[in-house]
């Protein structure tokens, strides 16, 4: 089973209820097309940010290397462990960029898919708006009656009788 954070986008106008369409589900974990084909990844995602970080720091890591006498498999392999890394940490270059657009990270769920774990996002969810199907309501708890001072158990530990901290 995957997990999931589901994040909501900012919405258009003040007042305005959430597009349940437009939600994102970040999956947590390896994402493999991220790490075969980073740049291409990247692009599709429109991490753009992450894009020229990436295209920064594997250009100057080439150019440091090839300068440093590194032959060319030292050189690959460690822009394989870049793209590895990238594949790694996919799901949080994704919710980085969300943040920073605005989106609001409103839930974790778990699923076999993304559409298992939309659905069972979206049915609590309806559950908890006002005005939704929440089944059963449940009565608060009772409060608790005060203790009669006539009554009052023997305390174990530093204050030997109640209220005996102030």
């Amino acid at each position: 089973m995957s997990v999931y954070t589901v994040h909501e986008p900012p919405l258009r106008a003040a007042g305005a209820a959430p597009n349940p369409e437009r939600f994102a589900f970040v999956r947590d974990g390896f994402y493999f097309w991220a790490f075969l084909l980073t740049p291409l990844w990247l692009l599709w995602h429109r991490l753009w940010l992450a894009l020229l970080i990436y295209l920064v720091v594997t250009f100057g890591l080439e150019r440091a290397m090839h300068y440093a006498g590194v032959d060319s498999v030292g050189r690959s392999f460690v822009l394989l462990l870049i793209s590895f890394l990238i594949g790694l940490e996919a799901a949080t270059l994704r919710r980085f960029t969300l943040a920073r657009r605005g989106w609001k990270n409103v839930g974790i769920v778990g699923g076999t898919n993304t559409e298992a774990a939309e659905r069972r996002f979206f049915d609590a969810w309806i559950g908890t708006e006002p005005g939704g199907s929440s089944g059963p309501a449940v009565a608060p708890p009772l409060p608790l009656a005060p203790a009669s001072a006539s009554h009052t158990p023997h305390i174990v530990g530093l204050f030997p009788e109640p209220d005996a901290s102030r």
